[in-house]
């Protein structure tokens, strides 16, 4: 059983015991959280496809921890014009144990 969820701009395919990353979310570990946007739900009675999401369909996860991902490097530079520019970002991110998919 998996389901296709949305959280952050962006679709996950989880399943019970699954333990993802997503967008920062706010909440403190050991917290639940509660997914209402289900796209799409595959179980044994088949396929339910949402349109675009599932009616009373919930995806339940457990707030692991968060933090912060590598540093990805953006340089910027144009030839000739003595123009550099370097900067660093870390994007955060907040790490969940999906529990349970009502649906």
């Amino acid at each position: 059983m998996y389901a296709i969820i949305e959280t952050g701009g962006k679709q996950y395919k989880v399943a019970e015991g699954d333990s993802i990353r997503i967008e920062k979310l706010g909440v403190a570990a050991g917290e639940t959280v509660t997914f209402d946007k289900v796209l799409m739900i595959s179980n044994d009675n088949g396929l339910t496809v949402g349109n675009p999401t599932v009616s009373n369909a919930t995806v339940t996860a457990t707030v692991e921890a968060e933090g912060k991902n590598k540093k990805v490097i953006v340089y910027k530079y144009k030839a000739k014009k003595g123009y550099h520019k370097k900067q660093g970002h870390r994007q955060p991110f907040t790490e969940v144990k999906i529990e349970k998919i009502n649906g």
